[in-house]
């Protein structure tokens, strides 16, 4: 559901250095967690499925696939970061253009967010529309605003769809009217969405990335900030009714953000043993590193519980360290044994994450457009499970179709 760092791969090309060479797999693992965020997304169509594959409850102690699935996302927006940022600095950005790039991207995903946020909650009676086209129409213009457009493409064809996707976002959010508890409601920022929530996070970890330039102790002083922030919120240190309530709760709670930097931390510790060479003690670090989390998640644990919902440190550590794992294993697979191309055909959803991200608005407002009703042999367990994982390679094959076609997302 779109890292900040969603389209922005490991781009560090033209030098013989280990660790600034390209490796796939930071795409991979952005794929293989896009795809499940698709999957677990289209769980609540089935019934007859295990639990452990669901959210947890609010309120209960434990943890499901789906709720180790955006927490992985968020891990791998800090894992991009440090790649992404030099990247642009050796293209020759100066300091404050970083921190603008930044902003601007967190900009967009938050404003991508709150439209799509305000369609969980809208009444298509009283807002007058068909109750599949608001969210597509979102889409379109999130495509038209943010596509990388060629190169030759006129300025001024460029120019009027970035323009038409902008007046078409002001209209729906003029028109829109919502629901909530029987109260019809008008356009407003209910909650940030899943890719507000990002980008949070993202400016959060972008800004101490690129003031850190790459210093293990800052950036290990800032992961530990993170993680201390979590526990001190949960633990009510932190004043819920006070001067602060400004910052987002996706950055004052620490727990959304630790994840980010845990990424970014991860992504200074793999550099530096990959630019000696020695994967045995890459790994070896990793896995500690990742032990040491679950560790603290047990720790942690019988003080604010394992929960997603409650956004507890003890989620925080152990999605962390499930992530490292993740993390390890894939570059073993694709990077030291060269067999990346065994992920090719999910390829597009982690080079261009934030598009796939968006294909299935398109594919339910189809689906509720022709009144679909699936067979309740394909939405019950295991034939269920096997629609839910169409669903997504379906939304990654659209992806590639769309990328070939010249539609390419971009913040």
């Amino acid at each position: 559901m779109p890292s900040p760092t969603l389209e922005e791969s490991v781009k560090i090309s033209g030098s013989k250095t280990p660790s600034l060479q390209r490796i796939a797999t930071i795409d991979i693992l952005r794929a293989l967690t896009m795809v499940l965020m698709i999957f677990v997304n289209d769980l609540g169509s089935l019934r007859g499925i295990p639990l452990w594959l669901e959210h947890v409850e609010n309120g209960v102690d434990g943890i499901g696939l789906a709720d180790v699935v955006f927490p992985a996302f968020l891990f791998i927006v800090g894992l991009s970061l440090p790649y992404a940022i030099d990247n642009r600095r050796k293209k020759g950005d100066t300091e404050w253009q970083l921190v603008l790039h930044v902003l601007t991207r967190t900009i967009a995903l938050l404003v991508m967010g709150v439209f799509l946020v305000n369609g969980e909650s809208i009444n298509y009676e009283a807002m007058g529309f068909p109750p599949y086209l608001y969210n597509p129409l979102c889409c379109i213009s999130f495509i038209l605003i943010w596509n990388v457009y060629p190169k030759n493409a006129s300025k001024a064809l460029v120019f009027t769809a970035k323009t038409i996707g902008i007046i078409n976002l002001i209209i729906l959010a003029y028109l829109y009217r919502g629901e909530e508890h029987g109260v019809i409601t008008t356009f407003a920022p209910k909650w940030w969405g899943i890719l507000g929530l990002i980008g949070w996070s993202y400016l959060a970890a972008g800004l101490v990335t690129v003031f850190s330039k790459n210093n293990f102790i800052a950036i290990l002083s800032a992961w530990i900030f993170f993680a201390l922030l979590s526990m001190g919120y949960k633990a009510g240190f932190v004043p819920r009714d006070s001067f602060i309530n400004f910052i987002p709760n996706a950055i004052l709670g620490g727990t959304l953000t630790g994840l980010a930097m845990g990424g970014v931390l991860t992504t200074i510790i793999f550099r530096y043993f990959r630019k000696k060479n020695d994967n045995v003690k890459l790994t070896l670090t990793l896995l500690g590193f990742a032990g040491l989390l679950i560790i603290f998640s047990v720790l942690t644990r019988p003080y604010w519980k394992l929960a997603k919902l409650g956004a507890t440190p003890a989620w925080l550590f152990l999605c962390s360290a499930f992530t490292i794992i993740g993390f390890v294993v894939i570059y073993w697979i694709s990077d030291v044994n060269r067999k990346a191309n065994w992920f090719n055909f999910i390829r597009p959803a982690g080079t261009d994450t934030l598009l796939c991200y968006l294909i299935p608005y398109f594919l339910y407002a189809i689906f509720r457009a022709v009144h679909l009703h699936w067979p309740d042999f394909i939405i019950t367990g295991g034939i269920g499970l096997l629609k839910s994982l169409g669903i997504a390679l379906i939304c990654v094959y659209i992806t590639g179709l769309l990328n070939r076609a010249g539609v390419r997302l971009k913040l």
